[in-house]
């Protein structure tokens, strides 16, 4: 008897766990990890932004000009569209910086650093930025526009993929455990106002800044490097943290594979590139920072510095490495620290 009852309920018993197991197997296949953010951050998508943002209708975005009000406004319009809130207050995501901080510049006008923000899920008082200077040099006096496409306009449509890659996984529930500022800052062309305006003005405390990864000139390539494209130069990464340098490699030797190039961090450099971009407002406070550069190039600073000399395949694989970073630093067990004070 027990073996006739046997006979009759092992083909159910076998098809309830083979349902289970398919069950489990289709739940797992949705499971999302960082490769399918980092994934959404295309080449595509950075041309489209970029065409837009350092096109000639921003007329090179001068500090405090209308042009630089055109390109905050486009930066605050996609945040509302991608519904990233504010950390100021609903819908506005302006720092206002008063046209008297720029005291002893010509012509001296308002200007804004404009700023987005997800809440940590886990940790949210500690805070990750991730910063781009939005300003240019604007035009000169022929009207010819100096569309400062990599310069920075590659580091701002960088913080907007990756804001949008941040974000679809909070809608997917995998959100960071710690928040992330994404921090466009105005007047670093006439001397890293923007960032300076904030780090005395800090929307967070810098106690509770974690780190700050700040992104200069990442889509064109080194005349020097012609022979070896696949390549980002890191600058400051170990001056306060090893921690942070070392989560750095870790991310490029699991995801990416680019050359990391750390030959501007000898103190005999005469570029001194350390002290000309907006981390070194926040590593004069202590907070650990990188600086991500592709270095310069024949039209820095020119008129030829034109979205279609952008390499973009190789911007989108830069753009990643930094979103793994950042999902590494906002997610992990303990804080980043700075380690080498």
């Amino acid at each position: 008897m027990k073996i006739i009852l046997f006979l009759i309920f092992s083909p159910f018993i076998i098809c309830c766990n083979s349902t289970q197991t398919t069950s489990e197997k289709k739940e797992s296949a949705n499971v999302k990890t960082n490769v399918d953010y980092a994934n959404t951050i295309t080449a595509q998508d950075l041309k489209k932004h970029l065409y837009i943002y350092a096109g000639d209708e921003m007329e090179g975005r001068m500090t405090g000009s209308k042009g630089q009000k055109m390109a905050a406004e486009y930066l605050r319009n996609f945040y509302m569209d991608e519904g990233i809130e504010s950390p100021i207050e609903n819908n506005n995501y302006y720092q206002n910086v008063p046209a008297s901080f720029f005291e002893g510049k010509r012509d001296p006008r308002a200007s804004e650093n404009v700023v987005a923000y997800i809440k940590g899920s886990e940790k949210p008082d500690e805070i990750v930025i991730i910063s781009a200077h939005l300003d240019h040099v604007g035009m000169d006096k022929n009207g010819n526009v100096f569309n400062g496409a990599d310069d920075d306009g590659s580091g701002t449509v960088a913080l907007l993929e990756m804001a949008q890659a941040f974000q679809q996984a909070v809608k997917d529930g995998y959100g960071p455990k710690r928040s992330i500022l994404f921090l466009h800052v105005t007047g670093e062309e006439i001397g890293l106002y923007g960032s300076r305006y904030y780090v005395e003005n800090p929307i967070f405390p810098l106690d509770n800044t974690v780190c700050n990864l700040n992104i200069d000139m990442i889509g064109r390539i080194d005349p020097d490097k012609k022979d070896n494209p696949d390549y980002l130069y890191l600058i400051g990464s170990n001056k306060l943290s090893q921690e942070l340098q070392d989560v750095s490699t870790a991310a490029n030797e699991k995801y990416t594979k680019l050359e990391l190039d750390y030959k501007y961090d000898d103190p005999d450099d005469p570029n001194r590139f350390y002290y000309r971009s907006d981390h070194y407002n926040f590593a004069k406070n202590n907070v650990p920072i990188i600086f991500y550069f592709n270095g310069v190039h024949e039209d820095y600073h020119k008129i030829t510095d034109t979205p279609d000399k952008i390499e973009y395949d190789l911007m989108a694989k830069r753009v990643q490495l930094i979103f793994y970073t950042a999902w590494e630093v906002a997610n992990r067990e303990k804080r980043i620290t700075a380690d080498k004070l």
